[in-house]
């Protein structure tokens, strides 16, 4: 797998976390990984810190075991079991987000279904719930084990989404881009749905319009039209990363020796007028 095709990815991966991050879906806590290209059985994931501040340099390489390829000391994110389970269950997926976004989390505590509302939110599909308690008992709500991540990603199951009790959500995706545009518009739907449910009713999308609608959105030329604005959104806001691990480390550049001539020109006293 070529260096430059590894590099594009890891910024894009840096890309979209700080699109999320900035959108308000993930904020201190929650993360995003994309698979390996050239290597399913790996992942990549930034090492344990606030989503907005990762940087190119934070990404760490994991196994589908969730462990480390190199040894590191950096600290990871005690919840990356559910990136490699899901990876493990579902060949196709190339990324993945955790978060905790407010608009979802009512969905999360009250139970209720989240249905798509309008046409940008059937990209969510069918929602499952997964409740740790169900087979862990008490926890302290983190998704640490092995066995609790390989639990989530069967009650994801072929879907898209997947929403946990009490906890937040977990999204995935064929590419970054579609990891992003279904988590950014799954909270705008969750959002909607909330709203029409204070005005005492929901319309909800059929099963076909959701299809439709759904494979009509994920096409390339919808999907980079709403990047291109979310990146647009990251520049204004100052957030945009650099592309190169190594650029922090190089440092500013050393000031051009003056010429021994120009030095001498400089040196000589002004004449009197």
């Amino acid at each position: 797998m070529p260096d430059q095709k590894i590099a594009e990815l890891l910024y894009e991966l840096i890309v979209a976390t700080r699109i999320m991050a900035n959108e308000k879906v993930l904020d201190a806590f929650g993360h995003v990984s994309v698979r390996h290209p050239g290597d399913p059985k790996r992942y990549f994931i930034p090492r344990h810190r606030a989503p907005e501040l990762a940087e190119i340099s934070d990404i760490v390489e994991l196994n589908l075991d969730s462990e480390p390829i190199k040894p590191t000391e950096s600290r990871l994110y005690s919840e990356r079991v559910i990136h490699g389970e899901i990876y493990k269950a579902r060949p196709e997926v190339n990324a993945v987000v955790h978060h905790h976004a407010h608009a979802v989390l009512p969905y999360a505590i009250s139970g209720r279904e989240m249905v798509p509302v309008f046409h940008l939110g059937a990209v969510i599909g069918q929602v499952p719930f997964w409740d740790q308690r169900d087979e862990f008992g008490d926890t302290n709500m983190l998704v640490i084990k092995p066995e609790e991540g390989a639990s989530l990603a069967r009650a994801l199951g072929p879907h898209w989404m997947v929403l946990m009790r009490r906890h937040g959500a977990t999204v995935a995706g064929l590419s970054l881009r579609e990891l992003t545009f279904r988590t950014v518009f799954g909270c705008d739907n969750a959002k909607l749905l909330s709203q029409a449910i204070a005005h005492g009713h929901v319309d909800s999308l059929s099963p076909g319009e959701a299809k439709l609608t759904s494979a009509h959105q994920l096409r390339p030329p919808s999907m980079g039209r709403a990047w291109d604005y979310w990146v647009r959104q990251v520049e204004k806001a100052g957030l945009m990363p650099t592309r190169r691990a190594t650029t922090a480390k190089r440092g500013a550049p050393k000031p051009a020796k003056k010429s021994p001539a120009k030095a001498k020109v400089k040196a000589m006293p002004k004449k009197r007028r």
